[in-house]
């Protein structure tokens, strides 16, 4: 998709398929980075009512409650992290700092799975739900982008861990997509587009090739959002 993430952008690719709220982030790549993306977010929230922000923060800080207390203070709803990115394993000792300082506060939306590398692989985000059972945590693309029959077979059946279909639909057939779904449970399940990577009437179409019943999609598109975020 040739599409610049600005929010004026999002919110004129959502609003071609009736989106009204948006769960937006970024992820410091370095320990620097965090308190300008923090507050960046927080702007953007507050420019956009329809925005609902988390913050970020990075294992190499040297002030992880300094973060965790900054995203609270700005008024963000969680905390995103993205393991490929920012080169850690998501069970490290140094992450579950990260996971003791937030649980019981703030949900975690954590990038998973990738072909290329084994920073975020479900086996990993298991452990991290085995020794944080309170933490909330949302795992990005179906539980592991392009390693789907992993996720699947580790992560279902998790208390306190949800799901979204983000980066997920081009690259599995529906039937596949759906049965992943259904064994998550469908309200565990949360509709998503990874703006700017996808198209959001793409993304919409192909989620509706699932086959779920109209009250099925209603949960994964916006009241499972909802009922998450408390809203």
């Amino acid at each position: 998709m040739n599409n610049h993430g600005f929010s004026e952008k999002l919110i004129e690719a959502g609003s071609k398929i009736g989106v009204t709220k948006y769960l937006v982030c970024s992820t410091a790549t370095t320990p620097k980075q965090t308190n300008n993306i923090n507050h960046f977010i927080a702007q953007e929230c507050e420019k956009h009512s329809c925005f609902y922000g988390f913050g970020t923060t990075h294992p190499d800080s040297s002030d992880l409650e300094g973060d965790i207390e900054q995203i609270i203070s700005l008024g963000l709803h969680g905390v995103k992290l993205h393991p490929d990115f920012q080169k850690f394993n998501a069970d490290s000792p140094e992450a579950f700092r990260i996971y003791e300082l937030i649980e019981g506060r703030l949900p975690l939306l954590i990038h998973c799975g990738d072909a290329r590398y084994d920073y975020s692989a479900p086996h990993r985000i298991k452990k991290i739900n085995e020794n944080f059972p309170k933490l909330q945590l949302l795992a990005a693309h179906l539980g592991g982008y392009q390693q789907w029959d992993e996720a699947e077979q580790t992560l279902a059946g998790l208390d306190n861990v949800r799901f979204d279909v983000s980066s997920s639909l081009a690259f599995i057939t529906p039937e596949k997509a759906a049965r992943i779904v259904r064994k998550y449970g469908i309200e565990n399940c949360f509709f998503g587009s990874d703006f700017p990577m996808w198209s959001h009437e793409d993304e919409l179409m192909r989620f509706l090739q699932l086959g779920f019943t109209e009250e099925e999609n209603q949960k994964i598109l916006a009241t499972n959002f909802k009922e998450f975020l408390g809203l």
